[in-house]
């Protein structure tokens, strides 16, 4: 692993290529961590928004570079690029790395600028790629023919496990092409849809997601955050939902779920479904929607982990409903709930859950204070997908 180093440099001199600060202090330091490390793995972090690290981002010729010094290495298992300045240019050699690399587990390339052709390429790698276990092409505006690359490559593809093609602007064509592939693709873990282009209002993608998790019994999480999913949506979701024993989170963010669809979804909560994680910020479930909830919780379900009901225009009733639910659930440990009507009695209600230790504080996104004998609430930076869109910088 020390080796690679010397080994880029050497190549950009060749290719005419002025070798990247970047890079080489990327490759020193997996090489540290590398010997450090009793697993052998090589896991390489040149995401491109670390202003700690570098002030210029990645352009095609330095991947082309990079992935030409890391095919057919053994040991690298983690490569990503998210945030840099990588085209269509730039897919051939990336494909080329997933085909050659026997020990590439994950490839992040979220957030660049790859259009359909290059996912043609990444896709076309898939067909025969027998280790990438995880691809990440979130924010890549790789439309809806781009995104039928994907479900094409996961009719053959029988190894991979997390794909993320959320905000890639795909098509009513795609979502409905990737539910119908999962109906018969049995390996596909994680899936994130997030930010579909849809033009109907007939919301006949989530007819056809909920047709296809009533059969999959593999997939474990599914993203469907910004999909315009209104209450008709959730109950054709649920529909499916009721005869699914896998899935384990469920984003269901940033739509414009009603009190009605709260009450659907308490109703598959009182299935005491696998469900573990439940996202529905972003709605308008309002006072009702969180007390049919609430009520699920605290009489039949002992699964659900996580609820995040951020900016659902819920009134203190309805938050004090879901802290004294945990009163009686014991297995819900995290709750989210910024953004709604905080009152008085909300306040104190979850105060005396973070007082008590029943909600410990790194497990919720408020803290309470005291001024002039009253409790308030101030908001904490933490969320269940704290570290998705980057990555610290220490520890």
């Amino acid at each position: 692993a020390a080796e690679t180093k010397d080994r880029y440099v050497v190549l950009c001199q060749q290719k005419d290529v002025i070798p990247h600060d970047y890079i080489i202090n990327a490759l020193v330091k997996s090489a540290k961590d590398f010997l450090l490390s009793t697993t052998n793995e090589l896991k390489l972090d040149l995401a491109g928004n670390n202003k700690l690290m570098t002030d210029k981002r990645l352009g095609d010729k330095d991947v082309e570079v990079l992935c030409a010094i890391l095919g057919k290495s053994t040991a690298l298992t983690s490569l990503d690029l998210r945030y840099n300045n990588l085209t269509d240019d730039a897919a051939p050699s990336i494909s080329k790395l997933i085909k050659e690399t026997p020990s590439l587990k994950e490839l992040n390339i979220m957030c660049n600028d790859f259009t359909e052709k290059g996912a043609e390429h990444i896709a076309e790698a898939l067909l025969t790629s027998q280790t990438l276990r995880s691809l990440k092409v979130n924010g890549n505006k790789i439309g809806n023919r781009g995104g039928m690359y994907f479900a094409q490559a996961l009719q053959i593809n029988n190894k991979l496990r997390e794909l993320d093609l959320g905000d890639c602007d795909l098509g009513t064509e795609c979502v409905i092409g990737l539910s119908t592939v999962l109906n018969q693709n049995k390996h596909l873990k994680a899936l994130n849809l997030n930010r579909p282009l849809l033009f109907s209002l007939q919301e006949e993608c989530v007819v056809h997601v909920g047709r296809m998790l009533k059969v999959n019994h593999t997939l474990r999480e599914i993203h469907l955050a910004k999909f315009d999913m209104k209450d008709f949506g959730v109950e054709r979701l649920c529909d499916g939902l009721y005869d699914n024993f896998s899935l384990g989170y469920l984003n269901l963010s940033c739509n414009r779920i009603t009190r009605d669809g709260a009450a659907v979804l308490a109703k598959l909560l009182r299935r005491n479904t696998p469900l573990e994680i439940l996202d529905l910020g972003f709605n308008r479930i309002e006072e009702d929607g969180a007390k049919h909830i609430a009520s699920a919780l605290s009489t039949s379900n002992s699964n659900l982990k996580a609820l995040v009901v951020v900016s659902n225009c819920i009134q203190g009733n309805g938050i004090v409903s879901l802290a004294s639910s945990l009163n009686t659930n014991s297995s819900l440990s995290n709750l989210y709930i910024w953004g709604n009507d905080l009152d008085e009695n909300a306040c104190k209600a979850m105060g005396e859950l973070i007082r008590s230790r029943r909600l410990q504080p790194r497990n919720t996104d408020v803290q309470p204070y005291v001024v002039d004998d009253r409790v308030y609430l101030s908001e904490l930076s933490h969320g269940i997908r704290r570290f998705y869109y980057w990555t610290p910088s220490y520890g």
